[in-house]
């Protein structure tokens, strides 16, 4: 009896073990597999921005100072949804080699239309925005550089159309400026 009961204990104990390496081998398959994943989607993200930035580069023109990145300038976002709008700003200046000292602010174009066909206050519009605000952004001559506003659309936000204007400063001077709307949809 005595060594019956030895041979279970010995065969519980190599199950045992036999269990632990399998787990132990599906944790780091399931660990690489999670590390590949989020490189792919990493590396994912970064090849969309020098995409994104690669096409604003394409709508500069020789005089351009502002591009925004967006069809018709019309940003058609559903309510709870997030959204962004990209856009470049191109140092124009010559005969300098010195970058530019550039800031950028996105406002609400048209505050009291907004109130009056909307229905809600501008200030609640730009509690919407992250992003709104850059500063300290250095540009050399002749090069661009890239901005991004994010929207998060509340699902009560109303179905209406809202300006923004992007005001941009060189050296604390006026640059240029840019206007496109959002059309909040359901």
């Amino acid at each position: 009896m005595l060594k019956r009961g030895k041979r279970g204990a010995v065969e519980l104990s190599v199950g045992t073990i036999v269990v632990l390496v399998l787990a132990m081998t599906m944790l780091i398959m399931g660990i690489v597999l999670i590390r590949g994943i989020f490189r792919g989607a990493t590396y994912n993200v970064k090849s969309l921005n020098e995409k994104v930035r690669g096409e604003i580069n394409k709508l500069f023109t020789e005089d351009d100072k502002l591009v925004i990145f967006l069809a018709e300038n019309i940003a058609k976002v559903e309510q709870g949804d997030d959204f962004g709008v990209a856009f470049g700003i191109k140092n124009l200046e010559t005969g300098t080699t010195q970058a530019g000292i550039f800031s950028s602010d996105v406002v609400v174009s048209n505050p009291s239309e907004v109130q009056s066909k909307c229905g809600i206050s501008s200030s609640v519009v730009e509690n919407w925005m992250t992003g709104k605000s850059e500063a300290n952004i250095p540009i050399s001559p002749g090069q661009v550089g890239h901005g991004l506003v994010r929207f998060n659309i509340p699902k009560t936000a109303p179905l209406c159309t809202i300006r923004f204007r992007i005001n941009i400063e060189k050296d604390k001077q006026p640059y240029a400026t840019g206007l496109f709307d959002l059309k909040i949809t359901s």
